[in-house]
């Protein structure tokens, strides 16, 4: 294959790189992990440039951040001239313009059309941490209820509330109180001899049984839901599964909160992935590509929980800096003038045509699915028993990597691939990279096979 975009000369780390892991194993501690074995030197759009020259085309878009691409010019300007006014003031100290735009802005293109506010503040797991304490403060209740193999952060409350126990939770405990998981569609792996109507059934009743065997209804204050599973391992559920939860929650006078982290901003193809099921959410949390890589989070909620907490109940020092605010205009701006709704369904179906080829051609891919361009292949190793395979997801990462593209794994058994590219992708840089993918697919599908 040609390459027009993707350059990676020898194995990684090259010499500068190895360099920098040097220094980065004796002063950066291992528990904070690291994907591919090279450090930045530039980036634009959806290319990466290492500090040994070589180059990678980014299908990871830093978990979920970059969906404008890196170094938006529009991003840039943005930040210089702010910069050029001022940097910092604490909005708690000396309110600011760009945290008021922000806020109104994001509460324009929230679902619903009843009266909204937002508070703006520093990191994903700190906006679910703030939607948690909100929708308590509205209930006076304490119940939380998340759904198994979600993932919500790695604070103390969000690590509690999400699913995975390695890396996540092993030894960390004990954890929050008050915090349950209830039961969430996984229907590539529902039990054998069962219809995906039969199986959407029993969960339904499971989560109905749910208040009956883990926590009365009158105790709970909220349901925190991915509309699509992101470290889960993109698991998007059924509309009949989220409108059946979401109507136990309004009949119960249980708030449904919708964690847009991953998946908002034209990810799904709409601004956020609640928008395809129909429903309307009473808080929502959002983070990641809303500033294109500047640190900010938000929570946007109807007024009439929002403003239930009293002054100094909310905030923080860093909550909903002036350079996130204004990354975040530029972005909302760029998600407009650039079509990236739109966008974000175009190169979905471009992802997930090749998947489905990809599936035709070699048997250890179990099941494509995916939600816009939110797309994932689990990776197994007889379609028969379903059973995991994360060594060929493994392998082909790092066999992506030494060919210049950038690959995450998901999922509870580390099985999955999932691509997050940035949505501002050229076509011939999607071409090239699902080109790669496919090369070193082939190739650690071979070496596998050869070793069994």
């Amino acid at each position: 294959m040609t390459k027009k975009f993707a350059r990676v000369s020898g194995n990684l780390p090259g010499v500068k790189a190895k360099q920098l892991v040097e220094r980065r194993n004796s002063s950066v501690p291992k528990g904070v992990s690291n994907g591919v074995p090279t450090f930045v030197q530039s980036a634009e759009g959806a290319l990466i440039h290492d500090v040994d020259g070589n180059t990678f085309i980014d299908f990871v878009g830093a978990i979920g951040t970059i969906n404008v691409g890196h170094c938006h010019p529009k991003v840039k300007e943005a930040l210089h001239k702010q910069v050029d006014e001022y940097i910092h003031t604490g909005f708690n100290v000396m309110m600011y313009e760009p945290y008021i735009e922000l806020a109104e802005k994001l509460a324009k293109i929230a679902p619903g059309d009843h009266d909204k506010q937002v508070i703006l503040l520093n990191s994903g797991a700190e906006a679910v941490e703030n939607a948690v304490k909100i929708a308590r403060k509205y209930t006076k209740r304490s119940g939380i209820i998340s759904f198994s193999r979600g993932y919500h952060g790695r604070t103390l409350m969000t690590m509690s509330m999400t699913s995975k126990v390695k890396p996540y939770k092993f030894e960390f405990g004990p954890f929050a109180p008050e915090v349950y998981k209830a039961p969430y569609p996984y229907n590539y792996r529902r039990p054998s001899g069962t219809t995906e109507d039969q199986y959407e059934d029993y969960i339904i009743d499971q989560f109905k049984e749910f208040f009956i065997n883990d926590v009365a209804p009158e105790s709970v204050a909220a349901v925190v839901m991915e509309p699509v599973q992101g470290e889960g391992g993109f698991i998007v559920p059924s509309k009949r599964f989220v409108k059946a939860v979401y109507d136990l929650c309004q009949e119960h006078g249980i708030l449904f909160i919708s964690d847009e982290i991953q998946a908002g901003f034209s990810r799904t193809g709409r601004y956020f992935a609640i928008e395809h099921f129909d429903i309307v959410p009473d808080l929502l949390t959002v983070s990641k590509s809303l500033a294109a890589g500047v640190p900010i989070s938000g929570v946007i909620g109807r007024k009439e929980i929002m403003e239930v907490s009293s002054p100094g109940e909310l905030g923080g020092t860093y909550a909903g800096s002036p350079l996130g605010c204004a990354a975040a205009l530029a972005v909302l701006d760029i998600i407009e003038e650039e079509k990236l709704n739109e966008r974000g369904e175009q190169l979905g179906e471009v992802v997930m045509n090749r998947f489905r080829k990809l599936a035709e051609k070699f048997d250890v891919i179990g099941e494509v699915r995916g939600l816009g361009s939110m797309c994932a292949m689990e990776f197994v190793k007889n379609r028969e028993t379903k059973e995991p395979n994360k060594d060929i997801v493994n392998h082909l990462i790092k066999e992506a990597n030494n060919r210049g593209l950038l690959l995450l794994s998901a999922g509870a058994f580390g099985n999955v691939l999932r691509v997050l590219m940035p949505l501002v992708i050229t076509d011939e840089q999607l071409a090239e990279g699902l080109d790669i993918l496919e090369d070193s697919l082939e190739a650690a599908y071979s070496a596998l096979t050869v070793q069994a």
